[in-house]
């Protein structure tokens, strides 16, 4: 928590505050008045009168714990009301687009999916499609979500959710911020894919309690999200986060985004098909059960994977030199890979990052949120905004 700047109004420190303390229960969920005066760095009676507003407002209520320990009277924990803030969160794929209603605390409440096509790929269909699904979830659910965050596999402007270019959609200077913005009647936030997953993990993933962190995600692409010093990484204009564009392998393949030997290419889905043997276009399905499958033989790992372990390592000893990390979490099907797989990664950026050396070594670990990563950062981004106003 950051201490309000001197001389501010006592209306705008008690709105500080407020925030504060939904964001505490928001991210970290039930916790006692006298937590939560510890952790905020405030006193109990300013504790008791933002928590009686709240209670009041239906924001939050106060419940005996199930559990007890102790004599005596059990302190009551303090609990976020999921449908007194409710979000919509929109996942772009390159081949699905999935939905959920979120409540504050991070419950989900509702959810819905479908899956793209040629034809439906098209910017009009997709906000065509979010718009109606979003209408039929709100009345399903009986709420009215207040913001809408989205996913895109793609370059972001973030100041107005201007896609400039997302290449495996064949989407460019697409305004999708003001266009959903124009049919769904909520303000709308539009962020990169990967910088999203990272957002969920360091929220309520495997980065909780690290401060610099890269997300590695593979789908059809392969995007990065950075964390740095608690924040996230974004560049100049928003536009971060595209690492599986990073030029590896100069006489590669040709990726999608016009370039030769990007790292997708060498690690993407249709990459991870090939060494499966299996059809470029195979299902995400048979990709995920042949590597399952792959997982309980380990002693077939590196004859079918092996190269693309080292094409996996080699991309992150870059990634680890350039922003020095001190966890790497795979997301997506990079999740799915083997333990076999994650060791020798581990292994390779040990021995050849001179970052990971001098920080005392990089920890990379798999996802623990799969595919919901995404999601959760894209209604986290919605949040964002929102936890001042409630």
């Amino acid at each position: 928590m950051t201490t309000p700047t001197a001389g501010a109004r006592p209306d705008e420190v008690r709105r500080h505050n407020r925030t504060a303390l939904l964001r505490r229960l928001h991210v970290d969920g039930p916790s006692t008045r006298a937590e939560l005066a510890a952790e905020l760095g405030l006193n109990r009676s300013t504790i008791k009168a933002l928590v009686d507003g709240l209670a009041e407002s239906g924001v939050v209520a106060e419940r005996v714990p199930a559990q007890r320990s102790g004599a005596g009277r059990p302190s009551l924990l303090v609990l976020p009301q999921p449908t007194a803030a409710v979000v919509l969160a929109v996942d772009v794929r390159v081949e699905q687009v999935a939905m959920g209603v979120i409540g504050l605390g991070g419950d989900i409440l509702g959810r819905d999916s479908w899956n793209l096509h040629h034809r439906s790929r098209q910017p009009a269909e997709v906000i065509t499609h979010v718009a109606d699904s979003a209408k039929l979830l709100a009345d399903e659910l009986d709420v009215v979500p207040v913001a809408v965050g989205v996913s895109v596999p793609g370059v972001v402007r973030r100041s107005d959710g201007l896609v400039h270019e997302a290449p495996n959609l064949h989407w460019t200077e697409v305004e999708l911020g003001k266009r959903l913005e124009a049919v769904l009647k909520a303000p709308v936030q539009v962020g990169n894919d990967a910088e999203l997953g990272a957002l969920a993990e360091h929220l309520r993933g495997a980065a909780r309690g690290a401060s610099d962190v890269v997300y590695i995600s593979a789908d059809v692409g392969v995007g990065g999200g950075v964390i740095s010093s608690g924040h996230p990484l974004r560049g100049a204009g928003g536009y971060v986060g595209e690492l599986g564009h990073m030029l590896v392998r100069p006489d590669g393949r040709t990726c999608y985004c016009g370039c030769r030997g990007c790292w997708e290419t060498e690690v993407g889905e249709s990459a991870l098909c090939r060494a499966l043997a299996l059809p470029e276009d195979a299902p995400r399905g048979a990709v995920v059960a042949e590597l399952r499958s792959l997982a309980a033989d380990p002693s077939s790992v590196e004859h079918r994977l092996g190269e693309f372990t080292e094409w996996l390592a080699l991309g992150l000893v870059t990634v680890v030199n350039m922003f020095g990390p001190e966890l790497v979490v795979l997301g997506d099907l990079l999740a799915v890979l083997p333990d076999a797989v994650v060791d020798r990664v581990r292994a390779v950026v040990r021995e050849r990052s001179l970052v990971s050396r001098a920080i005392g070594g990089t920890r990379i670990t798999s996802s623990p949120l799969g595919r919901d990563a995404k999601l959760i950062g894209a209604a986290e981004l919605a949040f964002e905004p929102v936890l001042g106003l409630v």
